[in-house]
């Protein structure tokens, strides 16, 4: 019990125990959810951060008993070739050994749980535990794994099953909220590893298949589930119906039958090469309608490579502010810089406010999303070509990708839970901002912003009536301030201009 902790241990009692019919409490049914389209994760509010590492149970021994009885396979030798060499067969028996089902639990407290106890003053938070499932697959031999991000958001304990039925502990080694990337980790050299393709050369109409533990251990055994489709659409922009900021951009679309559980499950082509990450589904009934998206593979190794190396996303920068206008001469919208920052390295290329945005990595840029996910795909640290136009002529530049100002800049705490950045032109225009001076809040406990009416992202621009222009004077104005007498902020929100008053003993 030592080697996996206790939450672990419930875990897979719970597995072991309850018919996962009675614990997912899926959400599905709400159409165009984002990645929590498939809502197999855990659910609950959104993380604090865009990148987030969770911390679980440390890995221990990986050849737990199955959850259930595995079921001998079916003997097929007596099944003819035209059978046993299909593509989507021999895909399936490549990849499916690799694909696991992963369970989540997760505790959370709640209050009273009658009016008798809220009346006799009974109440203490009440701790409940939630189970839930998803799909992931491992990527090499040393036991690292990919899923998304909202299948193990909020988790206490994780656990993976592979395809013969044993149980194995898992950690997380990141997870990114923006692209819906995780990376989870158990043993080496116990799950083979998928073979990994790349989505660079998807074609509209190949066959793809889809591989997953839809709702989880409802079924008996721990084989995955195979559906197959094909490519119906490359290069998907998706708004995401919540207001999490996950990024939804340049999908790969499938008809391949997506279900709950299926989230973080390989899409394969007819190689037996991984070239998605399942993630989304739209849907009106709540299951597959044939309209399931994934995220490319591609992305999600260079998101995997980041999370390893750093633990969290770096986001990248080149000092533009891109914009979307109406075109004169066609019925589509154009992509003009708004800003570039000086000293960036647009600025060092020569681009200025009024260009038109044309391509990026070869690849056109139709909005800003277009835009950022270039910048994405291309990763801090790299150089990525861009076409642009000016006064009708076309124009090229190589842009050097750096890391957003704003997550190497200098954090000072000024309060308990409130820490600021100062901002300056290029922080101005990463985060569009109306303003080029100020302080802005980096971080702010919950308590805190519940009590000054503040939140991340907002720029103090005064105190008390006195303009600043740093995180530096924020932190002495609070100091002389503090215990004397009120302190009134002024702070730059949205493009607008808020007014909150707090004491700060």
């Amino acid at each position: 019990m030592s080697r996996l902790g206790w939450r672990t241990w419930i875990l897979l009692f719970l597995i072991a125990a309850f018919p996962a019919g009675l614990l997912l409490g899926s959400r599905i049914g709400e159409p165009a959810r984002g990645s929590d389209g498939l809502a197999d994760g855990p659910g609950g509010s959104p993380a604090p951060t865009a990148a987030s590492i969770v911390k679980t149970a440390a890995p221990g021994a990986s050849d737990l008993r199955p959850t259930s009885a595995v079921r001998p396979p079916p003997n097929r030798q007596g099944a003819s070739d035209s059978r046993r060499y299909t593509p989507i067969v021999e895909a399936a028996n490549l990849v499916a050994p690799s694909v696991v089902s992963i369970g989540i639990l997760s505790i959370t407290e709640s209050g009273p749980r009658s009016l008798f106890e809220d009346f006799f003053g009974r109440t203490a938070p009440r701790s409940r535990l939630r189970q839930s499932y998803g799909s992931g697959f491992v990527i090499d031999d040393q036991g690292f794994l990919v899923t998304n991000e909202h299948v193990v958001r909020g988790a206490d304990s994780i656990v993976v099953t592979d395809a013969q039925g044993r149980v194995h502990a898992a950690t997380v080694v990141g997870a990114d909220e923006l692209t819906d990337i995780a990376v989870l980790r158990v043993d080496g050299g116990r799950i083979p590893a998928a073979p990994l393709g790349t989505s660079s050369d998807l074609m509209v109409g190949e066959p793809a298949i889809a591989i997953g533990n839809p709702f989880g251990y409802l079924l008996a055994n721990a084989e995955a589930t195979v559906t197959a489709g094909v490519i119906s659409g490359v290069g998907r922009d998706i708004r995401s119906a919540d207001e999490r900021q996950t990024l939804l951009a340049d999908m790969v679309q499938t008809d391949a039958s997506i279900n709950p559980g299926n989230s973080g499950g390989p899409l394969v082509n007819a190689d037996g090469r991984v070239i998605g990450v399942n993630s989304n589904i739209f849907s009106r009934s709540g299951g597959s309608e044939g309209l399931g998206f994934a995220i490319p593979i591609d992305r999600a190794l260079r998101v995997v490579d980041e999370l390893r190396r750093f633990g969290r996303i770096r986001r990248p920068y080149v000092g533009v502010d891109p914009m979307a206008v109406q075109s004169d001469t066609l019925a589509s919208s154009e992509t003009l810089v708004r800003r570039v920052a000086p000293g960036s390295s647009a600025s060092t290329a020569g681009l200025e406010p009024g260009d038109v945005l044309v391509t990026i990595g070869g690849r056109p840029v139709a909005s800003p999303l277009d835009w950022e996910v270039g910048l994405l795909d291309a990763g801090v640290d790299s150089d990525v070509d861009v076409v642009y136009r000016r006064d009708g002529a076309e124009r090229r530049a190589r842009l050097r990708i750096e890391e957003l100002p704003s997550e190497s800049a200098e954090r000072l705490q000024v309060l308990a839970g409130l820490e600021l950045i100062t901002v300056d032109p290029q922080i101005a225009v990463e985060r569009r901002l109306d303003v080029d001076s100020g302080a802005m809040i980096a971080s702010i406990s919950q308590r805190n912003a519940a009590y000054t009416g503040m939140r991340e992202g907002d720029v103090i621009v005064a105190v008390n009536r006195r303009q600043v222009t740093s995180a530096e004077d924020v932190a002495d104005l609070f100091q002389y301030y503090s215990g004397r007498s009120s302190i009134r902020v002024s702070v730059y929100r949205d493009g607008n201009i808020y007014i909150t008053t707090f004491y700060v003993q």
